[in-house]
C-alpha cells in the first residue's frame, strides 16, 4: 500500500489534499485582497486616477473572470450538482465575456453602440442563472412538495412587484425616447431580467423554509447584491447621478465572487419544516403586500407592471390555497392506507379487516351471507429459524401477493399480524369451497428443507355470527381445531398414540371405535355442530373406550354373562379413559365426554347419572351411534342383528337411554345412505 493511501485509510492529511488546501485558500484570499483593493481604489482614490485603467480593467474583468472559473471548475471536479453549477458558471462566463468585451472594445469609444454584443453577453446572464438556480434547488430540496413551490413563486412575484413598483416606471419612462424593437427590448430585458433574478433569490428562501444554510446564503447574497447594483444603476442613470467607477461598480465583481465562493461550500440537502409556522406567515405577508400595491394603484397609480405582479400574486396565493387543501387531503388519504395497510405484504390489516367486517356486517343478510377464513401458516416458525428473519420477510410478502390473488376477484385479504392470514368473501358464489381451497393453496409453499401450509377457519355470517368479535373469537377457534386436526399437532399425536395402543390390545374394538367416530361426525353434523365441536367429537368418539385397556382381557371377551362385580368393573372404563385423557393436555377437552358417553337420557346411566341436556351433545351423539354399532356387530357374547332390528331397537329406547332428537338425526343419516333397508335406492 502506498504511503499516499496508508495516510488516507489513517485519516492522516496526505500531501496531495494539504497542497490543494494551501493553493484553495491562497487563490481566494487574492480573490479577496483584489476585491478589498477595488473598493479602496473606488472609495478612495488608491493608486490615484493613473491606476483607473488597471483597477477598471484588470482587476475588475479579474475578479469576475476568476469568478467563473472557479464555479466551472466545481462543475468540472465534483459530480454532485455538476449540471447546475456548470449552469451558474456558464452564466457568471457570460457576464464576464460582457464585461471584457466592454474593456476592450467599447471602454475608450466616444459614442458607444446600443444594443451592442456586450449587451447579448449580460443578457445572456439572467435565463442561464435561472437554470442554474432550478437545478440547485432541485437538487439540495430532494423533498418538497408544490405548496413549497408555489411558495417561492408567491414570493418572487410580491417582491418583484414591489421593485417594479419603485424602479420600472423610471425604466418606462427612459425608453420613450428610443427607437427601435431592439433598443427598446434591451432596455427592458435588464429591469425584467433583475426583477425575476430578485424574485427568484427570495423564492429559494421560501422554498428553503427561510432557513437556508451556509451555501444558500451566500449565492443568494451574490445574486441579490447583483439585483440591488442594477437597480441602483437604473435608476441613477434615469437621474443622470450615475458615475463611472464609484462603488456601484464595485458590487457587480463581488456578486460574482459570492456566486464562486458558494460553489465551493459543502453541498448540504435542505429540509423543508411543513409544520413551520413561516410557511402560514410569510404567504400571509406577501398577499397583504401585494393588497397594499393594488390599494396604491387605486389610489395614486403605479405602473401597469407592478399592478399586475401584485395580481399574479394574488392569484397565486389563491392556487396554493387550493393546491395546500388538495396535499392535505392527499397527506390524510396517504396516512389512512398506512394505517390500514401492512407495510411487509400491502394487504389491509387488522384495523383494516375490523372496519370492513363492521360495515358487512350491517348489510349482510340470510340470502346475501358473506364467508370469513383466518388462517394461520403451519411450519413458518420452522422456516424463520432455518432461513432466518429476511428470508421469513420474503415469503410472507410473496405467499400474500398469492392470497390477494386468489382473493380478489370475491373480497378482500388481510394479514393480521406474524402468520396469520385472513379473508372475507363479500360474494358468496355457489362454490365457495374452492375458493377456500384456492386460498389455502395460495399460502402454501415448499422447497428443499421446507414445507409451509395452513390452517384455517370459517365462519358464515350472519348465519354464525352477528357480531364482529364473535365471528373472529369463531373463525379463530376453528382455526386451531382444523389445527389440531393435523398429523403433526399434539392432539393427533397423541390421539394416534392411543389408539395405537387400543388397537394393539383389542383389534376387534379399534374397528368398533373407527365405525362410531365416523357415524359420530355424520350425525354431529346434521345436527349443526360446529368445526371445532366436530373435531372433538371426533376425537371423543375414537377413544371413547379408551378406558378398557385396563379391563382385564378375560372380562372383556368372556363368552357368558358378566355377574354384578365384573359389570361394576366394566362400567369404570369411562372414568379410567377420562383419566388417561386428562393426563394429555391436547386431549383434556375430549376427556369430559368420554367420560359421560354412556350416561342416558333418563338418568339412569354411569357414572354420573346425568339426565337430558346436562349430557353434553356429543357425550349423547356417542352412546347412540355406540349401542347401533355394537347391536350390528358380532361380539363375543352376542350375536349381532340386522340393521333394521337396531334401528327399532334406537327407536324404542328414544326418549329413556337416548336423547329422541339424536335418535331421529341418526335415522336421517342412515336412511340416507345407500344399503341401507328402506332408504331411497337401498336394499328391498
Amino acid at each position: 500500500m502506498s504511503v499516499a493511501l496508508q495516510g488516507r485509510s489513517l485519516g492522516v492529511p496526505t500531501a496531495e489534499p494539504v497542497a490543494r488546501r494551501v493553493a484553495a485558500v491562497t487563490a481566494w484570499a487574492l480573490a479577496g485582497l483584489a476585491l478589498a483593493a477595488l473598493v479602496v481604489h473606488a472609495a478612495g482614490g488608491l493608486g490615484g486616477h493613473a491606476s483607473d485603467s488597471f483597477f477598471d480593467k484588470w482587476v475588475y474583468d479579474g475578479i469576475i473572470v476568476g469568478s467563473a472559473v472557479a464555479c466551472l471548475a466545481r462543475a468540472a471536479l465534483v459530480r454532485v450538482e455538476r449540471v447546475a453549477w456548470l449552469a451558474l458558471g456558464l452564466a457568471v462566463a457570460a457576464w464576464a465575456g460582457g464585461e471584457i468585451y466592454y474593456s476592450v472594445a467599447l471602454a475608450d469609444v466616444g459614442i458607444q453602440p446600443f444594443p451592442s454584443w456586450s449587451d447579448a453577453f449580460f443578457i445572456a446572464f439572467y435565463p442561464l442563472c435561472f437554470v442554474g438556480f432550478v437545478l440547485l434547488a432541485r437538487a439540495r430540496l430532494s423533498e418538497t412538495w408544490a405548496s413549497t413551490w408555489l411558495d417561492g413563486v408567491i414570493a418572487a412575484l410580491a417582491v418583484s412587484a414591489v421593485a417594479a413598483a419603485f424602479v420600472f416606471q423610471l425604466v418606462l419612462d427612459s425608453v420613450h425616447g428610443l427607437d427601435g424593437v431592439l433598443k427598446i427590448g434591451t432596455s427592458l430585458a435588464y429591469p425584467i431580467g433583475d426583477l425575476l433574478l430578485l424574485g427568484s433569490v427570495v423564492a429559494v428562501l421560501a422554498l428553503t423554509g427561510w432557513r437556508p444554510g451556509r451555501t444558500w446564503a451566500v449565492i443568494a447574497g451574490g445574486l441579490a447584491l447583483a439585483a440591488v447594483a442594477d437597480h441602483v444603476y437604473v435608476y441613477q442613470t434615469a437621474k443622470s447621478t450615475y458615475v463611472e467607477g464609484g462603488l456601484l461598480d464595485t458590487m457587480w465583481p463581488a456578486s460574482m465572487l459570492l456566486i464562486a465562493y458558494a460553489a465551493w461550500q459543502p453541498a448540504r440537502p435542505g429540509v423543508v419544516r411543513l409544520d413551520s409556522w413561516r410557511r402560514l406567515a410569510l404567504p400571509v405577508l406577501f398577499s397583504l403586500t401585494a393588497v397594499a400595491l393594488l390599494v396604491v394603484n387605486e389610489v395614486s397609480g403605479i405602473n401597469d407592471v407592478a399592478a399586475g405582479l401584485a395580481i399574479a400574486t394574488i392569484v397565486a396565493i389563491i392556487v396554493r390555497t387550493a393546491w395546500s387543501l388538495s396535499e392535505n387531503l392527499r397527506l390524510l388519504h396517504s396516512t389512512r392506507a398506512d394505517a390500514l395497510t401492512d407495510a411487509l405484504t400491502g394487504l389491509g390489516n387488522r384495523r383494516q379487516l375490523l372496519a370492513d367486517l363492521e360495515r358487512e356486517l350491517e348489510w349482510t343478510t340470510l340470502e346475501d351471507p358473506r364467508v370469513l377464513v383466518l388462517f394461520d401458516l403451519d411450519g413458518f416458525k420452522g422456516y424463520n429459524d432455518t432461513f432466518g428473519h429476511m428470508a421469513g420477510d420474503t415469503l410472507l410478502a410473496r405467499l400474500g401477493r398469492n392470497l390477494k390473488a386468489a382473493v380478489q376477484p370475491y373480497g378482500h385479504s388481510y394479514r393480521l399480524g406474524g402468520d396469520e392470514f385472513c379473508m372475507l368473501v363479500t360474494s358468496v358464489p355457489p362454490g365457495v369451497e374452492a375458493i377456500i381451497a384456492g386460498a389455502a393453496a395460495a399460502l402454501t409453499d415448499q422447497g428443499p428443507g421446507f414445507k409451509v401450509t395452513s390452517s384455517y377457519g370459517v365462519v358464515v355470517l350472519p348465519r354464525e355470527a352477528h357480531e364482529t368479535s364473535t365471528a373472529l373469537q369463531l373463525a379463530d377457534q376453528r382455526m386451531y381445531s382444523r389445527k389440531e386436526a393435523r398429523p403433526s399437532s399434539a392432539r393427533r399425536q397423541s390421539a394416534d398414540v392411543l389408539l395405537g395402543v387400543l388397537r394393539e390390545r383389542e383389534p376387534e374394538l379399534h374397528a368398533h371405535v373407527e365405525d362410531v367416530a365416523e357415524l359420530s361426525l355424520a350425525v354431529g353434523r346434521r345436527l349443526g355442530m360446529s368445526d371445532a365441536e366436530l373435531e372433538e367429537l371426533q376425537r371423543a368418539a375414537e377413544l371413547h373406550d379408551i378406558g378398557k385397556v385396563a379391563i382385564p382381557e378375560e372380562i372383556l371377551n368372556k363368552p357368558a354373562a358378566l355377574d354384578a362385580g365384573e359389570w361394576e368393573f366394566v362400567r369404570r372404563h369411562t372414568i379410567l379413559g377420562e383419566r388417561i385423557l386428562a393426563s394429555a393436555p391436547a386431549l383434556s377437552p375430549v376427556a369430559r365426554l368420554v367420560r359421560a358417553s354412556h350416561e342416558r337420557f333418563d338418568g339412569q346411566g354411569y357414572p354420573d347419572q346425568l339426565a337430558g341436556r346436562e349430557i353434553p351433545l356429543g357425550a349423547r351423539i356417542i352412546a347412540v351411534c355406540d349401542a347401533f354399532d355394537a347391536m350390528v356387530s358380532s361380539r363375543p357374547y352376542s350375536e349381532p342383528v340386522d340393521v333394521t332390528a337396531a334401528l327399532d331397537e334406537l327407536r324404542a329406547c328414544s326418549g329413556s337411554q337416548f336423547d329422541p332428537e339424536v335418535v331421529d338425526a341418526f335415522v336421517e343419516e342412515l336412511m340416507a345412505r345407500p344399503g341401507t333397508p328402506g332408504a331411497v335406492g337401498g336394499m328391498a
